[in-house]
């Protein structure tokens, strides 16, 4: 029992002993497997990280040699740029050099010129001298003598053409005694009488109560604004009780303004949408008030057969002056003296009478002519068929063509009748309206600029510029042109302010 028991045990020892020797093995075994695969990974690694670097290496290497080849023809550009440049430069000096040299040779030509001229200027004097000399010794007189017996001979003989002219003209003026004498009669056919010159730059409107001026103004003045910019007048609102003073020079803008506040304050509505939209149709209800007076004017005075635009013409003179006086007023004054005249002289009136109211339709133009009104009436009149002697008796009767007819002297004194009875004209008025008609042209004839207006008695030019065609910055600089424009071409009192207004217009319909 013992025997088996030590026999196990033994077994059992050397069994371990095995076991443990075989495990030694298989794990030594196990574990150089695992070195090896191990050192082939790390083989594997270090070879794909050297790869890596090569490439990063390579890549790195292609960029710094395209950046040096970029920097290379960068210089070689520059270089070739200086070379060029200093080419150039030589060139230009070698122009400046041949141009100077040039100069020089042709300074040196002048000078020598001058010095040739010199020579024979001296020269000159010495042969006039000499000449002189041998006139005194031929003639026997000095030269202020000489000088002196031609002076006394052409006074003779100035005295004697003189004499002659004078003669020619006692002739003339006897054979032509008649006709003078008549001229004389005619000039003192009693006179036609019509107002006298009364000439306003301003209008009063009337209100029920001084409510109305507030509404008239506006938030912030936004309505009277609007109305001033689309009438082109000056509205004066101050304490004067149920009254509004409207200022400008020009009738037809006082008129459109006091017929427009008129309708606005009767309707209540007044913004500056509204105030546009009145002052629009007030201007369509004038032009047809024109006409209408035209038409009246004619068949008061018994002419017919004009042109429908010469009737407009004629009835735009009712808000136009001259010097004062009303040129509607003075056409029919006119146009009746010439049908008493060409009675007198046995011509026809009627033709006359045509001809003395159509005189001065070039003083209402719709447009600016560089014509004198005379020559420029009878353009008109020619365009619109009227006969030659009437178109002569127009364009003459200023003098600025010579008179064809009988007709054209009788409509020349007529108009000076008319013009030269006391109490008809008044020249201020007419040079200061002259003088706001030449600002408003002036500003006129810049591009971009739509509308002009000479407010506060001509101290203020507003001008309004279209919003597409100008910009801010060019409306300041039109300001200052206008300004240098007005200072170095007219002559006026004080100083002229110029506002330019330059605003943007979005409209929209919602149907």
């Amino acid at each position: 029992m013992g025997i088996i028991v030590i026999v196990t045990i033994i077994g059992t020892l050397v069994g371990g002993l095995v076991g443990y020797g075989i495990f030694r093995y298989v794990l030594k075994g196990k574990y150089q497997q695992m070195m090896r695969t191990a050192e082939k990974e790390a083989e594997v690694l270090k070879e794909k990280k050297m790869l890596e670097v090569k490439e990063k290496f390579l890549n790195k290497k292609s960029e710094l040699e395209k950046e040096a080849q970029a920097r290379n023809q960068h210089f070689q550009q520059t270089e070739n740029k200086l070379k060029q440049r200093e080419i150039t430069i030589n060139q230009r000096q070698e122009e400046q050099n041949r141009r100077k040299s040039e100069l020089d040779n042709q300074q040196n030509r002048i000078d020598n010129e001058k010095k040739l001229l010199q020579i024979k200027h001296e020269e000159l004097e010495k042969m006039q001298l000499q000449e002189r000399a041998k006139l005194e010794e031929l003639s026997g007189l000095s030269a202020e003598e000489a000088k002196q017996r031609l002076v006394e001979a052409m006074k003779d003989e100035a005295k004697t053409d003189a004499q002659s002219y004078i003669n020619e003209i006692m002739d003339e003026a006897k054979l032509n005694a008649n006709a003078q004498a008549r001229k004389i009669v005619i000039q003192t056919i009693q006179r036609v009488a019509t107002e006298t010159a009364i000439e306003n730059s301003v209008s009063v409107f009337h209100i029920d109560n001084d409510e109305v001026k507030g509404r008239i103004i506006g938030r912030e003045g936004r309505n009277i604004r609007a109305l001033e910019a689309a009438t082109g007048v000056e509205i004066v609102v101050d304490d004067t009780p149920e009254a509004i003073v409207i200022s400008a020079f020009d009738p037809i803008r006082r008129e459109v303004c006091r017929l427009a506040l008129h309708q606005l304050v009767t309707d209540g509505r007044i913004h500056p949408a509204r105030i546009e939209e009145v002052v629009q149709k007030v201007k369509k209800q004038l032009e047809n008030e024109v006409i209408e007076i035209g038409k009246r004017t004619t068949i008061d005075l018994g002419i017919h057969g004009l042109h429908p635009e010469l009737v407009r013409i004629v009835g735009k003179m009712k808000y136009r002056s001259s010097y004062g006086q009303n040129l509607l007023q003075h056409a029919r004054e006119t146009a009746n003296l010439c049908a008493v005249m060409a009675s007198e002289l046995g011509l026809n009136p009627k033709k006359a009478k045509r001809a003395g109211l159509l005189h001065d339709i070039g003083k209402v133009p719709d447009e600016e002519s560089e014509l004198p009104h005379a020559l420029y009436g009878a353009k008109l009149a020619e365009k619109y068929k009227e006969k030659p002697d009437i178109c002569n008796a127009i364009a003459a009767h200023h003098d600025e063509c010579e008179m064809n007819t009988l007709l054209a002297p009788i409509v020349q004194i007529c108009d000076a009748i008319s013009g030269a009875r006391p109490g008809a004209r008044r020249e201020i008025v007419e040079a200061y309206i002259k003088r706001l008609n030449d600002l408003e042209a002036i500003a006129m004839s810049y591009p971009g600029v739509t509308k002009t207006y000479a407010i506060q008695a001509g101290r203020e030019l507003r001008v309004i510029v279209g919003a597409d065609k100008m910009d801010d910055a060019s409306t300041e600089a039109l300001s200052g042109e206008i300004a240098n424009k007005i200072q170095n071409e007219m002559t006026y009192p004080g100083q002229v302010k110029i506002t330019v207004i330059r605003e943007t217009r979005s409209v929209a319909y919602a149907k």
